[in-house]
């Protein structure tokens, strides 16, 4: 917050923004060390975890855009989670031709216990606000993922150009 109470302005805010993405990283990247996984690998465990929460199964070629990965990545990534025990591929039960990636029941279970208290915290945290603030900062969070989203595609036809005029291909 500002230093005199009042509302904190736009960078402020965005710097705690940035706070808070630093702090999460730091938090997921404990997870990951203690379970020897790429970040990448943790990308596609909260990928598949939150396509599996929505009802909607994840195919490898879902995952792999999920996460911007080539097909031969993918395959490897896949290969890397079912090898540590974390995920399998099963046969769709609504199209026995499709495949979809399934989190297993102990990686889940694992997710859960090493996330609880970071739920528990942000539970508190969150709980300490009104409905009507936290309808406003739901639209604050709704607005900067979607502003962030937007200077992604922006500057990835940035990266494009860049890359055009100088003669070589974006990667």
């Amino acid at each position: 917050m500002t230093a005199n109470g009042g509302a904190p302005d736009a960078f402020e805010l965005m710097v705690m923004m940035r706070a808070l993405n630093v702090e999460s990283d730091r938090f997921a990247e404990r997870f990951a060390a203690l379970h020897r996984l790429h970040r990448t690998d943790l990308n596609a465990l909260v990928a598949i975890l939150d396509a599996a929460h929505a009802g909607t199964p994840l195919t490898p070629g879902g995952l792999g855009a999920a996460l911007n990965l080539s097909p031969p990545a993918t395959t490897a990534l896949i290969d890397r989670l079912e090898q540590a025990g974390h995920v399998e591929r099963r046969r769709s039960a609504t199209d026995r031709r499709k495949v979809e990636v399934v989190l297993n029941e102990q990686a889940a279970e694992l997710a859960r216990r090493f996330f609880a208290p970071l739920g528990r915290h942000l539970t508190e945290a969150i709980d300490a606000f009104t409905a009507d603030e936290r309808r406003v900062i739901g639209r604050f969070l709704d607005s900067g993922i979607q502003a962030t989203a937007a200077a992604r595609l922006e500057a990835g036809g940035q990266e494009g150009k860049t890359a055009a005029s100088s003669g070589t291909r974006a990667r």
